[in-house]
Order: structure tokens, then sequence, then C-alpha cells
């Protein structure tokens, strides 16, 4: 077993119990310095960031919501969403903000889960919550954030309210390596640490403004962005739908601080581009950074320049309240690993091989407080000493760095987004003349993208049949870039898909179909 360690946990504000204390202590501090820049334009001030935070708590109070009970919030990226998770945390119930985006049969999965006493939706800024509203008869409320929809949730039991920081603050779920949903639940403490954390790495203060299109429905926009900014004060300027044009328009606003998954990156570089121009300029930008997806050296060298900024990168998943850990490279450094440990986290490799690569396990008071209402799964990943298991393969080198090599789970993080091959798979199965499928993920231009190898009876169907079919089952960023319909599937003796080499078996195929797209 090979270890890293660092000195210490940076130590929560004494006295500090609550995620929308946090809001509060700003609002006294900085009154009417700028905190959030909506996804509209307009910019809110610290009291009336939590002004609109209590009008949310009030709806939630009148819709019987109580401590311990659970408000999904349908959301894409706006002030509202932001605000509502602070408003549940000033009930002591638990936020679970979900992407709106997902199909209508997604959302009755976590619906039916999660139990909540109150649905939110931010109608306002997204048709597709919108939709979703409509079908459930949700009623139209104007709030001081915009117009939005509440619609009473199925409820369940509340969940038991803790004194301190160890109440649960959010549940954010994951489908699992089975497809079926699972709630990670966060605790106050969890994403106070993770704010106060993420924005000491990157030396955050009262005049840094954040870019905000990474989605607060993800632990990385949750914790690493909004709040990051709402520990010391920042301003998120939110994003509901990622443009490379209007990201250029903020940088030359005042931006400073950009953390964004490779594939933001590389669109704004093409958008730049086609504006006959090689790096950005006439931009207040300080702090750059890359997550949820392996960096490419000659990538990053590209990144760097354009910018001209170190890009750093880092580690980190849902159960671990995002930041496992991070750079502080200058710029022109190849180092492409995820840096050292953050403050007050463990890391340790386990059954490391010849070359030290093992699965990845780490300790400390970023790491969740278990999977709601699923002891069995939780005992699964965190063990009785408190080690996660994060189902990712790594090694530490000589300097205490993490490099990342691969996944003991087949996780495919795509735009930022987590798709589980289960989930597709399933939907691919679901169709009649689908016979077995499997699904893999595929690096490419700073991305992975979602490749489907099926194997069908006859009629053989087309693959745009096949994408019609998902399409109706799967959010879009699920759905499988290419479909390749094969006459059979790489097996062992047993039977079983041997995933590893479908690229391989495949690959002229692939090559054909690339060409294709160009």
């Amino acid at each position: 077993m090979m270890q890293a360690q660092t000195d210490g946990a940076r130590p929560v504000e004494t006295g500090t119990r609550r995620v929308h204390e946090l809001l509060g202590r700003q609002a006294q501090l900085r009154g009417q310095a700028p905190a959030l820049v909506d996804a509209d334009g307009r910019t809110l001030d610290h009291e009336v960031c939590e002004a609109a935070a209590g009008e949310l708590a009030r709806l939630f109070a009148e819709r019987g919501v109580v401590a311990g009970d659970r408000v999904l919030i349908v959301a894409e990226n706006c002030a509202a969403t932001a605000l509502a998770i602070f408003a549940a945390s000033s009930l002591d119930a638990i936020a679970v903000p979900v992407n709106a985006r997902m199909t209508g049969t997604e959302l009755a999965r976590i619906t039916d889960h999660a139990g909540p006493r109150a649905i939110l939706y931010t109608t306002h800024v997204s048709a597709e919550a919108a939709g979703h509203a409509e079908a459930a008869g949700a009623e139209p409320v104007v709030t001081a954030t915009g117009r939005l929809a509440l619609a009473k949730g199925p409820g369940g039991a509340p969940e038991p309210v803790a004194q301190g920081p160890e109440q649960t603050a959010v549940i954010l779920y994951t489908t699992g390596t089975t497809g079926d949903p699972k709630g990670v639940m966060l605790t106050h403490a969890n994403l106070l640490f993770a704010g106060a954390t993420s924005a000491a790495l990157r030396g955050m203060g009262p005049e840094d403004r954040v870019y905000g299109a990474l989605p607060l429905t993800h632990v990385f926009g949750l914790a690493s962005m909004l709040m990051a900014a709402v520990s010391c004060g920042a301003c998120v300027q939110l994003e509901t739908r990622f443009a490379p044009d209007r990201l250029l328009a903020a940088l030359k606003r005042g931006v400073t601080v950009l953390p964004m998954v490779p594939q933001m990156h590389a669109l704004l570089m093409k958008h730049v581009a086609g504006q006959g121009l090689d790096r950005l300029e006439g931009a207040r930008l300080r702090y750059v950074s890359s997550g949820a997806a392996p960096l490419d050296p000659a990538w990053k060298r590209k990144a760097e320049a354009f910018y001209g900024l170190p890009l750093q990168n880092g580690y980190g998943m849902t159960e671990s309240t995002a930041g496992v850990s991070g750079t502080r490279n200058p710029i022109g450094v190849p180092d492409v690993s995820v840096g050292p440990a953050l403050p007050g986290i463990e890391i340790r490799i386990d059954a490391p091989d010849a070359e030290g690569v093992g699965e990845i396990r780490t300790r400390g008071p970023h790491v969740m407080k278990g999977y709601f209402r699923n002891p069995e799964a939780t005992a699964q990943v965190i063990d009785a000493e408190g080690w996660l298991a994060t189902g990712d393969l790594g090694r530490i080198d000589a300097e205490g760095r993490l490099h990342v090599v691969g996944r003991c789970k087949e996780l495919i993080i795509r735009s930022g987004f987590n798709v589980y091959p289960p989930e597709v798979e399933a939907a691919l199965n679901d169709h009649p003349a689908v016979v077995q499928a499997a699904v893999v993920g595929r690096s490419r231009d700073g991305n992975e993208e979602v490749l489907a190898f099926v194997q069908c009876t006859d009629p053989v169907p087309e693959p745009a049949t096949l994408k019609a079919h998902v399409s109706e089952r799967l959010s879009s960023y699920k759905r499988p870039s290419k479909i390749l319909i094969v006459d059979r599937l790489p097996a062992a003796a047993t039977g079983k898909i041997l995933k590893h080499k479908l690229l391989g078996v495949f690959a002229d195929r692939l090559a054909a179909l690339d060409a294709e797209e160009k």
C-alpha cells in the first residue's frame, strides 16, 4: 500500500453549522457587493440573495416542508437554483438538485427514491423544466429570482436531523454502475470543507468573479464553484447553457476564475481561432482549471499558450464532494498529474502492482455521509476506518502527486457529466431487435464520447432507429454518439463481453465513421 497525506485539515470557521449561514455572513460583511450574476445578466448582491433565499424557504414551508424533508430542484443554472439550496438549508431540509434535461422516466425514478415533500422547477430558464412542471401539474409562482413552479412531491418520512454540521445538506444522484439511482448524501460539513478548500487552492477572495457554466446539479459546480465562492464572498456569473461566445464576452467583462471541463476550453479556443486569433486577449483572467476528464500533455501546452496562464488540474468524484487532489503548477510545467492531496485529505493506493498502480482510496472530511437509505451500498465503498474506495486506478509519484491511469468501473465522463454504461445498455436492450449491447467511452478532442456496439436480430434496424429509440429514454449527454451494429461481440468462453477489446476489434469501422464526420 502506498499513501500520501497532507499536514492537516483546513478548519471550517468556528460555529458554522449550515451552508446558509455562509450566505448570511456575506450579507452582513459585503451587503451590496455582487454575489450572483443571473443567467439573464441581472446582478444580485449579497443582501438580495439572502432575502431571495428566505422567500424560497417560506414557499417551501408553506407547502409543508419541515426539517429532514427533501426538496427536489429540477433545474438549470440560475440564481433560483443556487438560492433554493440555501433555502432548504435554512429549514434543515435536504436539497436534491437534478438536471432538468432528464427524461420523464429518469426523473420519476429519482422522485420515487428521494420522496421529496416539494418539487421546484426553474421554468423561467429551461424549457425542459417547464415541460416537467406541466406534466406534474405544478403551480406557477413569481419570486424575486423569476417565475418558477412548485409541485407537491410524494413525500416520505423526514430524515433524522443532526445538530452539528454532520446533518445532510444535499443529495446528488448518480445512477451507479447498476443503472439504479443512488443518492450521494453530502453533509454541511462536507460542503463547508470543500468550499473553503477549493477557494484556498485558487487563492480566491471577494474581488473575484467565477464563471459558472458547470451545472449546479453536479458536484463540480456545486462544491468547487458555488460553495467556494460563497465561502469567500466572490461573485459567480451563472450560465444556463454553455456557449463560447458568451464565455468570451464574460471574460472581457471581468471573469477572473475559470473552472471548466476540457471540452469547454476546446470550444472557446475554436471560437477565438475563428476570429483569426490564437490566444485570449483583453481579459482579467488569473486562474484556469480543468477537471472531470484526463489532460493530454500536448493539449495542456496549447491551452496554456492560449490563456497565457498555467492550466491547473484536479481529481474528485461526487462521493468525495468533488476535490481529492489538485495542482498548483507554474506555467509550462509538463505535469499532467492531478496533483497532491488537498489539505486535510489522505490518499492511498491499494494493492499496487509492480508499477505502483492500484485502486485509489481516500479519507478525510470530504468523504460523503453515504448513499441515501442504502447502507449496503455505502458499506461496499466506505470501510470501517473511513476510507472511500473510488473505483479508479492510480499511482503516487516520488513528489507525492497522484496520477489517475484508468477506471476499475466503466464510468464515462462526457462534457463533465457522468454516464454509466449499464444505463445506456439497458435503454438499447429495451429495443425488440437488440440481442445485446456493449457501451464504452473513447477519449476524443479533450472529451469522452459514448460508443455503443449492438448485436441485433433480423430485420436489423438502422443505427438512426436505435438512436431515436434511446433518445426517448436517456438524457442527451448519455446518448451514444455512434452506434455500430455488429454480427457478434467479442466474448469470453463464459459469454461475458470483453469490453476492453471493442475499440481494437472494430477499429476500422470506427475510423471509417470518423472519416465520414470530417
